[in-house]
């Protein structure tokens, strides 16, 4: 039977692994002439929220599935890195439904998806940095 800290590290991973993909679609739809803004919005919301689970299974944190994204940084123990920046991930979290489904708001801006970007690559710097600190990941 696997020990129970090596089960989580491997979690912790799996759930880096997936904010990383999603990352990586959001750069590659931003590089593309095609590149829908909704899109490049809703990848980089993705990897926020999949990076910031990430270091609560880490810390084996419960988290409810939410796209709260202040929330779930909430819940991280104060010498994570992530807690100084950006101070309010509330626009980036907006693009969990915003960019997903038609509505009463307006559609997503090539500023926007820059914006949601830039949000998005300062969470998943942070925790991939912290996770390098602490051995996690290579």
């Amino acid at each position: 039977m696997r020990d129970r800290a090596e089960s989580t590290l491997e979690e912790a991973r799996r759930w880096m692994r997936y904010a990383k993909e999603d990352w990586d679609a959001s750069v590659f739809l931003q590089a593309t002439s095609e590149g829908i803004p909704r899109h490049v919005c809703w990848f980089s919301q993705q990897a926020a929220e999949k990076a910031l689970k990430a270091a609560l299974v880490y810390e084996e944190e419960d988290f409810s599935y939410t796209h709260d994204l202040d929330a779930l940084r909430g819940l991280l123990p104060s010498s994570w890195i992530l807690n100084d920046i950006p101070p309010d991930l509330a626009d980036l979290r907006a693009w969990s439904m915003e960019a997903r489904y038609p509505g009463e708001w307006k559609e997503p801006s090539e500023s926007d998806a820059a914006q949601a970007m830039e949000m998005a690559r300062q969470v998943y710097d942070s925790i991939e940095a912290e996770f390098r600190r602490r051995g996690v990941i290579g």
